[in-house]
């Protein structure tokens, strides 16, 4: 069957549910997933959500977090329960002024809200809870990390759970404000806009952010501790704020002349994909992290990535990500080539752009870098399961698919396709099949083939399509580029849970 009749059926098959979903009027609880085929437990059902209030305090001494997460949100169906993704001990739940009772098991909260709440109804939900993160697991992993002067509250697909209540899938993103009290002289880092801080009269300090662009829970983060925090604003005039943990020890100045090109390099890609799609921008070097991670308007990244000195390509795949993945997300994580293989072809666009090795060189040189008996093709980009989401070749091979589509249609029609794809979808979420619709609408050439041999197949492809648009030669040595990018992503490929 094609990519285009799968998706045709998958459209009559979800009109079909919704058709009998429609027929359905008795009141029942939300689901305690969202349909997600790799993370079943992911997200809820019946309720959509539109901000997020977390207002926290945290003690570095001994990991206590405690506070109070207002969710408002509005039900897309009669309920007579919902469930939030959340580990830590709650104390109360509050909706729309009253008491709630509550059951917490396996990382889901459960809520029992005083009579049934119909369809469209407007909801203010208040959760208070005390806990101490680190000591948290689910499926025997802890994503909350303590450091020796704070923790990071950083990962991929899951960490909000382990710090605010929420409908944890990236199909249901929200405005956030986030506000944190930590003992004076420890700082705090989160998304978006920078609101200041404001003394407390026990020796504390609060820290504010708003993020007013919707975000996915997972690119949500918290940096504690002890930090340079450095402001700026843009050429826009937008924001910038980028912080170095004081524990970088000889990473700090190669950590500090890769992000503070982060503006550069945002421009530079601004060329590719279009405006800048968010409020603000910067990023956070810190060591206990394992990995980067493309938290929305502030990328964050472990001192292993400066271990041999700058590392802007690192800083191209995050940045790349706040336009795939964080303003345009994956509405399965089965559709992560969407956002790894796109953030992983940036760094062969800048590579071009500092003189370092083409497009045309790198990926040319990545593909023959692996034999045809070699495990690395075994990989689906496209459909990689939930085992192997993060594995090297969703980077490389999804880099190299990425390319492979440009070579097919030619630069005008591949770098329009990019832009409109970002306009269409900007601040939802979309499929590889919508994708594909798309690239076939904006070339007016079939691509079922293309897509089928470099996303789905596990076999080596024959070799990359014939030139159209760029430069094609094959390389007769490694890039100058090439050792730094794969780097990267050997690390960015090895920590996922």
């Amino acid at each position: 069957m094609s990519l285009r009749a799968k998706l045709s059926l998958g459209t009559a098959t979800a009109a079909s549910l919704l058709l009998l979903a429609g027929t359905a009027t008795a009141a029942q609880p939300g689901s305690p997933g969202i349909g997600d085929p790799y993370y079943p437990g992911a997200g809820n059902g019946g309720y959509d959500v539109s901000h997020y209030d977390i207002r926290l305090n945290y003690q570095p001494a001994t990991d206590d977090l405690s506070g109070t997460t207002t969710i408002l949100a509005r039900t897309t169906q009669e309920l007579t329960s919902f469930n939030l993704d959340f580990l830590l001990a709650v104390k109360s739940v509050r909706v729309n002024n009253r008491p709630a009772e509550h059951v917490q098991r396996g990382g889901e909260l459960t809520v029992d809200p005083p009579g049934t709440l119909r369809a469209g109804t407007d909801l203010t939900i208040v959760v208070t809870y005390a806990d101490v993160p680190s000591g948290r697991a689910q499926d025997g992993y802890t994503a909350w990390k303590r450091t020796p002067d704070g923790a990071l509250a950083i990962d991929q697909p899951d960490i909000a759970p382990w710090w605010f209540p929420s409908n944890n899938h990236p199909t249901d993103k929200a405005t956030f404000d986030v506000s944190v009290a930590v003992p004076s002289g420890v700082e705090v880092l989160s998304n978006g806009l920078f609101g200041g801080t404001a003394q407390q009269i026990n020796g504390w300090t609060r820290w504010r952010y708003r993020s007013t662009t919707p975000q996915a829970t997972y690119l949500a983060f918290l940096a504690i501790g002890q930090f340079e925090v450095r402001q700026d604003t843009d050429s826009a005039g937008r924001p910038v704020i980028t912080a170095y943990s004081e524990r970088l020890g000889a990473d700090r100045n190669a950590a500090v002349a890769s992000l503070e090109r982060t503006v550069e390099v945002t421009e530079f890609l601004e060329g590719s994909f279009g405006p800048y799609p968010f409020e603000a921008n910067g990023g956070v070097a810190a060591p206990g992290i394992g990995f980067a991670l493309e938290n929305q308007t502030r990328s964050t990244y472990d001192a292993a990535f400066f271990r041999r000195g700058a590392n802007t390509y690192v800083v191209a795949h995050e940045v790349a990500h706040q336009w795939f993945g964080d303003s345009v997300s994956v509405e399965r994580w089965r559709d992560i080539w969407l956002n790894e293989g796109f953030a992983s072809y940036a760094e062969f666009l800048w590579s071009e752009h500092v003189g370092e090795g083409t497009a045309q060189e790198n990926a040319q040189y990545l593909y023959d870098l692996y034999p045809a008996d070699s495990p690395f093709w075994q990989v689906l980009p496209g459909d990689p399961g939930a085992a192997n989401q993060f594995h090297g070749a969703v980077y490389d091979r999804g880099a190299l698919a990425v390319h492979a589509l440009r070579l097919e249609i030619g630069d005008e029609a591949f770098f329009e396709l990019l832009r409109e794809w970002l306009v269409r979808h900007r601040s939802g979420h979309a499929t590889i099949e919508d994708f594909l619709a798309l690239a076939e609408e904006v070339s007016g050439e079939q691509l079922d083939e293309l897509f089928r041999t470099w996303l789905f197949t596990p076999v080596k492809p024959a070799a990359l399509p014939g030139a159209v648009g760029v430069q094609a030669r094959t390389a007769v040595a490694e890039p100058k580029s090439f050792r730094k990018m794969r780097e990267t992503h050997e690390i960015l490929a090895g920590h996922h849970h």
